[in-house]
């Protein structure tokens, strides 16, 4: 048991602040133990001389600790700053480069400042795992800002210390066992328990190669735990941490782009045309749902050169010899007016008792360089006289789906996810993408 009655394996109790300082474009306050450093992200749409027009941007840091950090005034770091925070802030940012892809950064500079309110130990490890949370939110920034298409986040990191005291290995030293210890050690890893920086010194003595392995084994458990406690910090944020590949879905439509980003959150990060930069307008002249699907998606594979998703789907009515069918959207006329649409709808059913219907779904898939790939999803269902619930879009107010004896409009987005024609060609759709990348495409 140590002074403040930890395990030796035991990390000290951490806290992270999101958006602490609301002028930076991303920041959080850290506290580890009696440790706490505020770090922040500020972005700059250059990138220094020895980077410009390589297509590339870079991650730099710098830190400091504030006068009253330490029990004795600490003086503030001058024009030259004092080598050990040259040290760590050099450490700072290789270890924060490891976490993102230069090259997707595009030619900006993130800077990451760490200052330290309260030194009590690991000021180093806390600044480099407060670090990644201000990068994420300052990425989050970026992609709301419409200046980054995805994320550039390929690797979530975090740092822990440890350390011999009186010889026994212990974790995350506070700064009594540290100015004593005989061991000292920075740790830095990946999500993929890869190691970034390991920094161990014999202080005292030297250490063996059994002592090593406990200290690194410590380190992967308290920087797991690290790494859970920055994703509960971040929350949705998260997500922007070593996110599945991009594909655009071709489509202005926000209802279907949500509902395609659930069905395909497993395998893609979806994102809209119009943050690829393509606006359209897309000629959708085929008779079919998978002629226009096909359209769709390689328009914006072309335009964009990157892969890309199409949907094309509709109502199909027996009574009405298939109609609305491929008109599905336009059906009154005007692009997207569902009321109108709705309303012609129920005009021609009138004195139908023929109220048979079905959903259809056609998904195209572009890849660069592949022929697209094509699936396709019906629903069953029957055309109400009058609308029922107000949710959904579309025709959903008058397709009942009878197994539930509810409307699309009237179901909750997990339910109609559940059994919609979008729902099963996505499922088609995904049974494809694993099969080609099962074949190492």
């Amino acid at each position: 048991m140590r002074a403040d009655g930890r395990q030796p394996d035991e990390k000290r109790p951490v806290s992270i602040e999101t958006d602490f300082v609301r002028t930076a474009y991303g920041s959080c306050l850290i506290a580890t133990g009696n440790t706490r450093v505020i770090c922040t992200a500020s972005v700059e749409e250059a990138v220094p001389p020895f980077l410009r027009d390589k297509g590339q941007g870079w991650i730099t840091a710098e830190y400091a600790m504030l006068p009253a950090s330490t029990t004795e005034r600490k003086k503030r770091d001058g024009i030259k700053k004092d080598g050990r925070s040259v040290e760590i802030q050099r450490l700072i940012g290789r270890s924060l480069r490891q976490a993102v892809d230069l090259k997707a950064l595009g030619e900006r500079t993130i800077t990451l400042d760490c200052d330290v309110l309260e030194a009590d130990g690991g000021t180093r490890t806390a600044s480099i795992t407060g670090a990644m949370v201000a990068l994420t939110c300052a990425v989050d920034r970026l992609i709301r800002e419409k200046k980054l298409l995805a994320s550039p986040i390929v690797h979530q990191v975090a740092a822990i210390s440890a350390g011999i005291v009186d010889d026994v290995p212990c974790l995350d030293l506070c700064y009594r066992e540290d100015s004593g210890a005989q061991v000292d050690m920075n740790i830095v890893m990946n999500e993929q328990r890869e190691f970034i920086e390991l920094q161990g010194t014999g202080e005292g003595r030297a250490f063996s190669h059994d002592e090593m392995e406990m200290l690194t084994g410590y380190g992967i458990k308290g920087i797991s735990e690290l790494m859970q406690a920055q994703r509960d910090a971040l929350g949705e944020r998260a997500r922007h941490i070593a996110p599945k590949p991009v594909l655009v879905a071709a489509t202005g439509n926000e209802h279907k782009l949500r509902e395609l980003q659930e069905m395909f959150r497993d395998y893609y990060t979806l994102v809209p045309m119009t943050a690829a930069g393509f606006y359209g307008p897309i000629d959708e002249n085929a008779d079919t749902f998978a002629g226009n699907a096909a359209i769709k998606a390689e328009a914006v594979c072309a335009a964009t050169g990157l892969p890309a998703i199409g949907d094309d789907s509709g109502l199909c009515v027996d009574a009405l010899d298939g109609e609305p069918g491929v008109l599905s959207a336009r059906y009154a006329g005007e692009h997207g007016n569902d009321e109108a649409n709705n309303d012609l709808l129920l005009s021609r059913m009138e004195g139908r008792e023929d109220r048979a219907a079905k959903f259809m779904c056609a998904l195209a898939l572009k890849l660069p360089g592949r022929e697209t790939l094509i699936a396709e999803g019906s629903c069953p269902g029957v055309i109400l006289y009058r609308r029922q619930g107000t949710g959904g879009f579309g025709y959903d107010p008058l397709f009942l789906y009878e197994p539930m004896n509810k409307t699309y409009a009237e179901m909750n987005a997990e339910e109609k996810n559940a059994v919609s024609h979008r729902a099963k060609a996505s499922e088609k759709m995904r049974q494809i993408i694993a099969e080609i990348s099962g074949q190492g495409n």
